[in-house]
């Protein structure tokens, strides 16, 4: 096998090191921008004052996301000497109107293109000057060659066809895909399904498309405030632990962590995912229909002031989780806990058996 064949096929390992590193840049920004909106009071972006300024340093944290992508998708590949042409190549690919798909591509062949200069014999009286001079020049030069007069030309073309049908997209499609979306982003919560649905979320934002990330905003707080809720409510369900992880699930929920659900569904995956899929797919493929949007990169309550329809979006989050709820109701299993050991005080003498 080729060593570029080997790079080829890590390629979602490069794609998931790239996310993982754009994610903090995102949350900052998309979380901020929201923090703007809420100060300001009003449905808008706010331009002047307190609010104006943090909305600014939102912006531009969320406008660094493709550049991170890139540069940390070279990384994963070339190591360091990646970050110098995963970044001018991100850089070029939201100029050029490439964007995410663009930094992909840009970070791709940064890496590719380092992994293969580091590999050139030099003589020793230049060596050490590869990492610092040679293969920074190179590969920035070639990068940007790449991205401006051969790649970013067709990806720009295919992220416009991409806009367009996003935006044309009749009410069929759009239920269809809202199902489809919450299903991913609840299948393995924050896994790579998550991560691709949720990849897809931050490529239409950049794009200036809102409508999927509003289903997407809430398909990813349905399940740790359903799972929360359904601990708190269903008693007989839950262990003590759950339910005492309950208000943390919630609250996690709340700020668009789709993890909280993680150790719900860990304990009882053969129910729960179901449960996850089928209650956010539901609120997801609702929140297309009546037109819920969200301005941020993000989800939970703490985006509603920059979603669009508010009542919508917190209606659409109550029907998922109370659809969680019900079907934590009808077919999870009874949890039989021996209070009398634990007010003993020897935890490990619970009894717990499933009915």
């Amino acid at each position: 096998m080729s060593e570029l064949t080997k790079i080829l096929k890590g390629t979602r390992t490069h794609l998931m090191n790239g996310v993982s590193y754009m994610l903090p840049v995102v949350v900052g920004g998309g979380v901020l921008m929201a923090v703007a909106v809420m100060m300001a009071g009003k449905g808008a972006a706010p331009e002047n004052g307190l609010a104006g300024s943090i909305w600014q340093i939102g912006v531009s944290a969320l406008g660094l996301m493709v550049p991170v992508l890139s540069a940390y998708i070279a990384v994963s590949i070339a190591d360091r000497p990646g970050i110098a042409p995963g970044l001018a190549g991100g850089v070029l690919a939201g100029s050029i109107g490439a964007g995410f798909l663009g930094g992909i591509v840009s970070g791709l062949f940064a890496g590719i293109i380092c992994y293969y200069l580091k590999k050139i014999k030099l003589p020793k009286a230049v060596q050490s000057l590869k990492s610092i001079i040679i293969i920074p020049i190179v590969s920035v030069l070639l990068t940007g060659i790449l991205m401006l007069f051969v790649l970013g030309g067709p990806i720009a073309s295919l992220m416009k066809v991409l806009t367009d049908f996003l935006t044309n997209m009749n009410e069929g499609n759009k239920i269809l895909l809202g199902l489809i979306v919450g299903a991913m982003i609840a299948f393995d919560l924050g896994g790579p399904v998550n991560k691709v649905a949720f990849s897809f979320m931050v490529a239409t934002i950049s794009m200036g498309i809102y409508t999927y990330a509003g289903p997407c905003a809430i398909a990813i707080a349905v399940p740790p405030l359903g799972a929360g809720t359904a601990s708190l409510i269903l008693k007989n369900k839950f262990t003590l632990e759950e339910r005492e992880a309950g208000i943390g699930s919630l609250a996690m929920g709340a700020v668009g962590i789709s993890e909280g659900a993680i150790s719900y569904t860990s304990a009882d995956p053969l129910h729960m995912i179901p449960i996850n899929m089928i209650s956010t797919a539901i609120a997801s493929a609702l929140a297309y229909a009546i037109g819920v949007t969200c301005q941020a990169a993000w989800g939970g309550l703490i985006v509603l002031p920059v979603a669009g329809n508010r009542l919508g979006y917190v209606a659409c989050m109550a029907v998922g989780v109370a659809i969680y709820v019900a079907l934590c109701a009808v077919f999870k299993k009874n949890v039989s806990e021996e209070i009398t050991a634990l007010a003993a005080g020897d935890d490990d003498d619970v009894d717990i058996t499933f009915e």
